[in-house]
Order: C-alpha cells, then sequence, then structure tokens
C-alpha cells in the first residue's frame, strides 16, 4: 500500500555497534572516521575532505606520515593499508603542508582548535589543530623572526589551518613579518610607513604620528624632561640680562649723544631671547636700533620679494640721510653700518665696569657684534640697524601672514598697520655687491605673535590652559643647533629662522589650542617635525610673510637632504642627541 511503501522509504535499518578494531567517529565533524593507519571512511584512501584541494576542485594524493605513537604488531588493521601514493602534479596539493593550503584556500567554516589525538591522521582532518610538537613528515613552518609582542610563536610543525594569526595575518603560505614599532599611533599587525605629514598649509586636523616616532611615545614625560634642562636658570639669566641692559644703555646714551645721523634712535629687543624661546645659555641677545624715517620708496631688486633698493621720493626731512647717499641716489646700506660700527668702536672703550669688544665684521650680516666678558663663559650681542618707515607694507606681503583661523582677522589687520622694518643686509644674488639692498625685517610682529600665540585669549596664563608650541620649538631648535655643531661644513646654510618659519606654518595648519595640548607634545612635536621633514624632501618652505620668497632653494638640495637624513635617524631612533644633554 501507499501507506507501506512510505514507511519502507522513511525507515533506516539500525547501525550497529563498531566491532573492536574499527574506525570510530570524529567527535567534531559529521561523517569522517579515524583509523589507527590513516585511511578513510569505509576502507577508502584518506583524503583530505574539507581541505583546500577539494574547495579549488584539485584531487589531493595522500600523504600517510607515520603514526605519533607506535602502534602494537599484534594488533591486526582492521584495513588494509593504502598503497603508495605517486607525486602530486605541479600545482596540487598533497596534504603535507595543511597550513600553506588553508592560508592559500581562505578561512574554513570552522575555526575551532583541537589537539590531534594519538594516531590520528592530519590529513584526514584538516579541521582539526596540531599544538603539540611536529609530526614526522610534515613540513616545517618558517619561525617568525624575533619575538613578537601580540604574535602567537608558532611552533616548528602545522599551526593555526583556518583564519592563520590571530592578529594581523601575513600573506598566503608566508609568516607576518615584523610589524611596526610600538606606540601610540602604530597598529599591531599593520605595515610599516614612512612619515605621514602634511604638504599644504591649508590642511587641517590631527596629523597621523611619523613612522619611527612611535618609539618616542610614552615618552612624552622624557620630553618634558628634555624642556626641563633646556630651560634657563633664572639667577644665570637675571645676570646675564641686567650686564647687557647696562652695556647696551650706555651705549645707546652715548651715540645720541653725538647728535647728527644717529640721534633719534630706539631700541627694541628681538630674537629668542626676547620671545621667550631662548634655550641652553643666555649667551647670546639680539638688539635693534631703530631709526625712524618718514616715507621711503622701495624698489625690488630681485624675484623674491624680499631684498629692496631705498631712496626717497622728495627731498626727506632728515636732511643727515643724504651723506648716505650712493652715486645712483639709493641709501647705502654699507655706508650706513660702517658709520655706526665706528661710533661704537669708540664708546665701548669708556665703559668700565665691564669688558666689551666689537668682534670683525662678518660678511653679509647686518648686524655689529659686541662680546661681553662673563666668566666662566662671553655673552653675545648683536646690535641691528633697522629703519622703521611709517608706510604700507610692499605688494609682496599682500598674500602672508595668513592667521585668520589661528589668531583672528582682527588681529592679522591690526599686524600689518604696524610700522614696516627694514635692515641693512646684503643680497647674495647680486652679481656686483654694492652694499645698497636692504631687507624686510618682520621681528616685532614674530616676537608679538609668540608671545601671544594662543587662539584663544587665556592659553598659557597663569589660570588658562598650557599648550605646547613653543616647547616644540625649542625641541626643534635645540636639535637643528646639535646637528649643526656635529655636521658644521654641511648643515652651514641652515639656521633658527628656517625652524621658526615652520613653526609659524604649523600653528595656521593647526590653529586650536586643544591641537597643541600640553599632555600631547610628543605627539605635536613628531607632527610639528613631519611637516619641517616635508619642507626638506620638497627643498621647499616659503616665507611666512613674503609666500613667494622660498627659504630652501633647491640649488641647496644637497644640504636638504642630508638635514633630512640626519633628522629622520634622530627620529627612528628615538633622539639619542637629546640623550647628551647635560
Amino acid at each position: 500500500c501507499r501507506r507501506g511503501r512510505r514507511a519502507a522509504r522513511t525507515a533506516r535499518p539500525a547501525r550497529p555497534p563498531p566491532a573492536s578494531g574499527a574506525p570510530s567517529r570524529c567527535r567534531r565533524r559529521r561523517g569522517c572516521r579515524t583509523s589507527p593507519l590513516g585511511t578513510g571512511t569505509h576502507g577508502q584512501p584518506s583524503t583530505p575532505r574539507h581541505g583546500p584541494g577539494l574547495r579549488a576542485g584539485l584531487p589531493a594524493a595522500p600523504s600517510v606520515p607515520p603514526p605519533r605513537f607506535p602502534v602494537p604488531t599484534t594488533a591486526a588493521p582492521s584495513r588494509p593499508a593504502p598503497p603508495p601514493a605517486p607525486a602530486p602534479a605541479p600545482g596540487r596539493t598533497d596534504g603535507a603542508d595543511p597550513v600553506g593550503e588553508q592560508q592559500r584556500a581562505g578561512p574554513a567554516a570552522g575555526g575551532r582548535r583541537r589537539r590531534l589525538r594519538p594516531r590520528m591522521a592530519p590529513t584526514d582532518h584538516h579541521h582539526l589543530v596540531p599544538r603539540g610538537r611536529p609530526l614526522p613528515g610534515l613540513a616545517a613552518r618558517p619561525p617568525v623572526p624575533g619575538p613578537r609582542r601580540g604574535w602567537r610563536q608558532a611552533a616548528a610543525g602545522p599551526a593555526q589551518q583556518h583564519g592563520g594569526g590571530r592578529r594581523g595575518g601575513g600573506e598566503a603560505g608566508r609568516p607576518p613579518g615584523p610589524g611596526p614599532p610600538r606606540g601610540g599611533a602604530a597598529r599591531r599587525g599593520g605595515a610599516a610607513a614612512g612619515p605621514v605629514v602634511p604638504s599644504l598649509p591649508e590642511r587641517r586636523g590631527l596629523a597621523a604620528v611619523p613612522d619611527g616616532a612611535a618609539g618616542v611615545c610614552g615618552g612624552a614625560p622624557r620630553l618634558r624632561e628634555v624642556l626641563s634642562r633646556l630651560s634657563l636658570p633664572r639667577q644665570d639669566v637675571s645676570e646675564a640680562s641686567g650686564l647687557v641692559n647696562r652695556v647696551v644703555s650706555q651705549l645707546i646714551q652715548a651715540v645720541r649723544g653725538r647728535g647728527g645721523s644717529f640721534g633719534s634712535i630706539e631700541r627694541l629687543g628681538a630674537g629668542s631671547y626676547y620671545e621667550h624661546v631662548k634655550i641652553s645659555e643666555p649667551n647670546e641677545f639680539d638688539i635693534m636700533l631703530l631709526m625712524p624715517v618718514a616715507r621711503l620708496q622701495l624698489d625690488e631688486c630681485d624675484d623674491t620679494g624680499a631684498y629692496y633698493y631705498l631712496s626717497f621720493k622728495r627731498n626727506p626731512k632728515e636732511k643727515y640721510l643724504l651723506k648716505f647717499l650712493d652715486e645712483d641716489g639709493k641709501l647705502s646700506a654699507f655706508k650706513m653700518l660702517q658709520a655706526l660700527r665706528e661710533i661704537i668702536k669708540q664708546e665701548v672703550k669708556t665703559i668700565k665696569d665691564a669688558e666689551v669688544t666689537v668682534k670683525r665684521k662678518k660678511a653679509g650680516s647686518p648686524a655689529i657684534t659686541l662680546q661681553i666678558r662673563n666668566p666662566p663663559t662671553d655673552i653675545s650681542v648683536d646690535i641691528i640697524l633697522t629703519l622703521e618707515v611709517q608706510q604700507s607694507w610692499p605688494p609682496s606681503t599682500q598674500d602672508g601672514l595668513r592667521v585668520e583661523q589661528w589668531l583672528g582677522r582682527k588681529v592679522r589687520g591690526e599686524l600689518r598697520n604696524k610700522s614696516l622694518y627694514l635692515v641693512a643686509k646684503q643680497n647674495k644674488k647680486e652679481k656686483v655687491l654694492r652694499g645698497n639692498t636692504w631687507r624686510l625685517s618682520f621681528s616685532h610682529i614674530e616676537k608679538a605673535m609668540l608671545n601671544n600665540h594662543g587662539s584663544s585669549k587665556t592659553c598659557c596664563e597663569s589660570d588658562g590652559p598650557k599648550c605646547c608650541r613653543k616647547g616644540c620649538l625649542k625641541l626643534l631648535k635645540y636639535l637643528l643647533e646639535q646637528l649643526k655643531m656635529k655636521y658644521t661644513k654641511e648643515l652651514d646654510k641652515f639656521c633658527s629662522y628656517h625652524v621658526k618659519t615652520a613653526y609659524f606654518h604649523s600653528c595656521v595648519m593647526w590653529p586650536n589650542d586643544t591641537d597643541w595640548h600640553w599632555g600631547d607634545l610628543e605627539h605635536c612635536f613628531h607632527k610639528y617635525l613631519g611637516y619641517f621633514l616635508d619642507c626638506l624632501q620638497r627643498s621647499q618652505l616659503p616665507h611666512f610673510f613674503i609666500p613667494q620668497y622660498n627659504l630652501l632653494s633647491p640649488e641647496d638640495k644637497a644640504s636638504n637632504n642630508f638635514l633630512s637624513r640626519q633628522l629622520n635617524y634622530q627620529l627612528n631612533n628615538n633622539f639619542p642627541i637629546f640623550q647628551e644633554i647635560n
């Protein structure tokens, strides 16, 4: 009947219990049997049921390794041993390297790891993972070079066969390579990369920490320790500044008393000491002697927009300046500097309470350098003759000083309304050095920005949040200073003004005070250094006030590359030069 036929189809005969010595069922996979001699189910030769060869459609030849434990000779096998298999064809697998096969085939459905029980054939159980000593006959997996935190140190044998390593995972058939340096921004298992730095001042947000910089992560207290060592002792600062003030005040009074050309000079402190970014020792001071001039005609002498010829549109009110004009009617910087130098050389002889000498003139330098004896060291004071002109800034500065997002549009307008400063600086690009060129100076603007550097008015005040802008500037200044002492010839073209210019650009790229939190000192220093390295690699560092003026000339590509290599070495080796600070 129909009911009987249906019952006949659905009824299953009872499974007899396994006989003694017969293969037992696998505890984890249905339909999988084990055999002490490596045979498969129903007496067939063992083949990878779940292995990569079956998934790829390629029949894999069996590989029968000897049993892990010795088999008693009295017990006869339940099934005859399979004949030796021929060598696999090219491109096929033989089951001897289940790790490589599984990595090439991809992750399997089940990732559970189990220990191989005694006398189990690994070719029948690709879903099982051996963790003990390697089985004979299996190819050894090459060890990972060196211990790595976060990775399982694999034994010399088949390892995890479904999914590979727990973290990361290398390419198919080979172990993962050494990871990136440890640090807050480096992820385990990620590939090592070069410095990730911003290339345009318009970029916003936090930059990624360069590779190699991670070695200093967790080193914020160490960087703060370096800053504490670079800070000037208050007693030394007080003694040095007091001595400099006495000497300079006597000189200015003496120069004014002579009347004539320099009777109206004023004093302005400039440079790192007055900007509160002086490092190491208070042994260098910059003093600007300002000469007010009503109005001048500015004519560019090259394409940088920084050097100018000066002349008078009409007869000046300052008649004493007429004697400093050259044959072309241009104001001669050389003549004015020479006259001021002679006056200072005569007046230093009258100073009784300090030993002061005038150092020899440096070619192309706009400064008159005084050396004040102050045991155990000497103090160097650069006196810079500066013309203060009450007129608008030249067109080359129109696109500079882009501090709207950092300090505000109103502050930018106030800064641009300040007087124009010009210093007696020789343009080295001139074919004939006549000494009649002047260079724009923004020392007074830079001083104002450094002393009021926060996007909020309370930044770094006694009751306000503290930022690390100046700390980063001090660190990079010291780094360049020490490298210049070590490689004087190769780095002769670099000075602290390159570092300061990169600092201003970095403040524009990261304008918020939260971008320079004191607790993120190491990260902020790395992104600032990363920007400077990017400028060196491109040989492009625009003047902050004159964008068309490149401070890193492509003609000095060799010097730029040399400094870049030295900075990268310091970065990748945890700044060994900082460890040399006494």
